[in-house]
């Protein structure tokens, strides 16, 4: 049988929170969390840690882009912050 310290529940910040309910979870518990926090901060936390992974979770991000984030052009919206994100790491490391 497995363990682990109660507390750390209590240290995940946000941006992860809101990452791993993304990946992991259902849309009701998506939804839960546009309850608790900002759209501003959801999109932001999205974007940073969802979309920065790529090609991987593509049709995931497309999906985020239209339903929850109302992009026009949902698919270039994704390919465009996926490449705003990429550029951001790149640059960060020189």
């Amino acid at each position: 049988m497995w363990s682990y310290d109660n507390a750390s529940i209590h240290d995940m910040p946000d941006d992860m929170l809101i990452e791993l309910v993304m990946l992991y979870l259902d849309i009701d518990e998506i939804n839960m969390l546009f309850r608790i926090f900002s759209y501003k901060k959801m999109k932001r936390a999205w974007i940073e840690n969802v979309v920065a992974q790529g090609e991987r979770y593509y049709n995931l991000n497309y999906f985020f882009a239209w339903y929850y984030f109302h992009a026009k052009r949902p698919r270039s919206y994704v390919k465009a912050m996926a490449t705003r994100q990429l550029n951001k790491r790149l640059t960060s490391r020189r």
